[in-house]
């Protein structure tokens, strides 16, 4: 079998970091949906022992895109985030300020995408960036392995959003008409949960 050519190797490289891109861009959608139809205070409320909340969730999220696409590439993200100054409380992006407004929030997340997006489109899948906040053994990554971790991250916040969304007004699924679980027509959601139940019980 002949050896790989470099040109066959790139077009491997650009094609894998297409995929990725189009993977991540859907993991958006289904981040902002979590958003949609409630209160701003709904949105802002820990309903976690650690404080989880909505909005919190996607100021983090804004801020991993930002670094990760931003700043490792040399592309500073131009929107200031007071809250990774050294005088920032613990966790600060984590939650969001009465000061700061929920459509502040979903536009910073989106300004951090579309950076990110003229990230991608000037930067090989296979060009290094420079995470400082890694160990310096592995502070080097490629662009392709920035698109798995911030899609792995993104998709490990986006079954937070699930989980949150759900415990404030049952609203479950991954996006509108979700298909990959059965909708209130099909299923007895208060039978079921009492039939899990049950199962658990009989354990004790």
């Amino acid at each position: 079998m002949a050896p790989e050519s470099p040109d066959d190797a790139a077009t491997a490289n650009e094609a894998a970091k297409g995929a990725l891109i189009e993977a991540l861009a859907r993991l958006q959608e289904a981040v902002l949906w979590k958003l949609d139809g409630i209160s701003d205070y709904d949105l802002r409320r820990p309903l976690t022992a650690t404080g989880s909340n909505l909005l919190g969730i996607v100021k983090h999220l804004a801020a991993v895109q930002a670094g990760y696409f931003g700043q490792c590439f040399g592309r500073p993200f131009p929107h200031p985030m007071p809250w990774f100054e050294p005088q920032a409380p613990v966790n600060a992006d984590m939650w969001v300020t009465p000061q700061e407004s929920t459509a502040s929030i979903i536009e910073l997340y989106r300004a951090s995408w579309a950076h990110a997006v003229e990230t991608f489109a000037v930067t090989p899948g296979d060009r290094t960036g420079l995470v400082p906040w890694w160990p310096a053994d592995r502070n080097r990554p490629s662009l392709i392995t920035l698109l798995v971790h911030v899609s792995v991250e993104t998709a490990r916040h986006a079954g937070h959003l699930d989980i949150v969304r759900e415990l404030i007004d049952e609203r479950a699924g991954r996006f509108a008409d979700d298909r990959s679980m059965p909708h209130d027509d099909e299923i007895d959601w208060a039978a079921y949960r009492a039939q899990v139940q049950e199962a658990a019980d009989a354990v004790r």
